[in-house]
C-alpha cells in the first residue's frame, strides 16, 4: 500500500537517511522514537508538505512523489490538529470538502461515527482536548482517504481519555479498513494499536517489526533502551561473578 524507496530529506542540520519501509494495506502502523527522531518530517513527506532531496513515494504502486498533497488521499490530523478557531465545529469539518468542491453529506455521518454530532454548531473554543482531537479526526476521514496520518494524536490527553481515543482509533480504523500511521513515543499507547511498529533515530530506520518483537528482539543496543529492555552480555552468572571476583582482587 505504502512504499517509501530510500527516502532523503533535509531541514537544518536534520537529515531523513536513505528510509526504506513497506506498510501493508489496512495495516495500523505505529512510527516510534524520542523527539527529534524525524517522525513528523517523515509523515510530513509521505502527505507531501514536503519536498523531498531523492528517493520515491508510492502509494498502491502509484508513485506520488512529486503530486500534490490533495491528490495523494491522505487523511492527515497534526500534532496540534490545526483547528480553525474562527469556524464552528461543523465548519472544520467539512472545510476540505468545501475546497475540493464536494457534497457535505457525509458530515452528520463522520461526526455521528465519532461521537461529537451535538457538538456540530460549537465553536472551537469552548471544547475539550479530546474534542477538538476528534474534530480533527473527523475533518481528516469525512475526505474518505485510504491512508490515514495521525501525528501524535493523544500526547495532549490525559490518561483515562487516552485509552478511550486509542481504542476508539482502533475500531475506527478496522470499521474503515484504513491503513494508518500513528506517531508516538508512549510504548503502552503502542501495544494498545500497533499491528508492527518501526523505530526512528535521528532520521535513521533502526528496526521494523511487531511491538513483540522489537521487544524482545531487539537489534541494537538503542532499541532495547528504547523499548526498556536491558541489553545483557553473554555469559553464565557463575562467569559473571567470577569476574566480579578478579576485579576486587
Amino acid at each position: 500500500m505504502i512504499r517509501t524507496q530510500e527516502i532523503v530529506f533535509h531541514v537544518g542540520q536534520f537529515e531523513l537517511k536513505r528510509l526504506s519501509i513497506e506498510i501493508a494495506a489496512g495495516e495500523y502502523f505505529i512510527l516510534l522514537g524520542p523527539p527529534g527522531s524525524g517522525k513528523t518530517v517523515f509523515l510530513e513527506c509521505l502527505c507531501g508538505l514536503k519536498r523531498l532531496k531523492s528517493g520515491r513515494i508510492y502509494i498502491d504502486g502509484r508513485d506520488v512523489t512529486h503530486l500534490e498533497p490533495r491528490l495523494r488521499d491522505i487523511g492527515y490530523v497534526p500534532q496540534d490538529y490545526a483547528l480553525f478557531p474562527h469556524l464552528s465545529v461543523e465548519q472544520n469539518i467539512s472545510f476540505g470538502l468545501r475546497v475540493r468542491g464536494r457534497t457535505q453529506e457525509k458530515v452528520a455521518e463522520t461526526a455521528d461515527m465519532l461521537g461529537i454530532r451535538q457538538l456540530l454548531s460549537r465553536s472551537i473554543a469552548g471544547l475539550s482536548g479530546g474534542e477538538k482531537q476528534r474534530v480533527a479526526l473527523a475533518r481528516a476521514l469525512v475526505l474518505q482517504p485510504k491512508i490515514l496520518l495521525l501525528d501524535e494524536p493523544v500526547c495532549a490527553l490525559d490518561e483515562v481519555t487516552r485509552q478511550e481515543v486509542c481504542a476508539q482509533l482502533l475500531a475506527i480504523q478496522r470499521k474503515l479498513g484504513l491503513t494508518t500511521i500513528h506517531v508516538s513515543h508512549n510504548l503502552e499507547e503502542a501495544f494498545s494499536v500497533a499491528d508492527r511498529a518501526a523505530i526512528l533515530h535521528k532520521g535513521v530506520l533502526l528496526q521494523v517489526g511487531p511491538m513483540d518483537e522489537l521487544l524482545c528482539e531487539p537489534n541494537s543496543e538503542f532499541v532495547a533502551r528504547f523499548m526498556r529492555r536491558e541489553k545483557r552480555l553473554p555469559g553464565s552468572k557463575r562467569e559473571n561473578v567470577k569476574v566480579k571476583d578478579q576485579k576486587s582482587k
